[in-house]
């Protein structure tokens, strides 16, 4: 049971909680110099499905929005990870 549970995590428990905690420290702290709170983020997608509820289909051009902001975290993130799997 143990060797399945680390092998979902992908590491032992107390590694993926180190690097959990780290990540989600850079990305806090990226996002507080950019000026994104969580609430923002909410408030954004709450006024994303107002506006598709009154406008209809026509505000799905803001996906492209979205899809920049995330990939503006995304991205590093994912690049990080993998220069970090690399050196194994």
């Amino acid at each position: 049971m143990s060797e399945q549970f680390n092998r979902f995590l992908g590491d032992t428990p107390a590694r993926t909680l180190v690097k959990l905690l780290l990540v989600s420290l850079v990305v806090g702290f990226v996002m507080a110099f950019l000026g994104i709170f969580p609430a923002d983020i909410l408030d954004g997608l709450h006024r994303f499905f107002l506006g598709l509820w009154y406008r209809g289909f026509e505000a799905l051009g803001e996906v492209w929005r979205y899809l920049a902001l995330g990939a503006t975290v995304v991205i590093p993130v994912f690049i990080i990870l993998r220069i970090i799997s690399y050196r194994r």
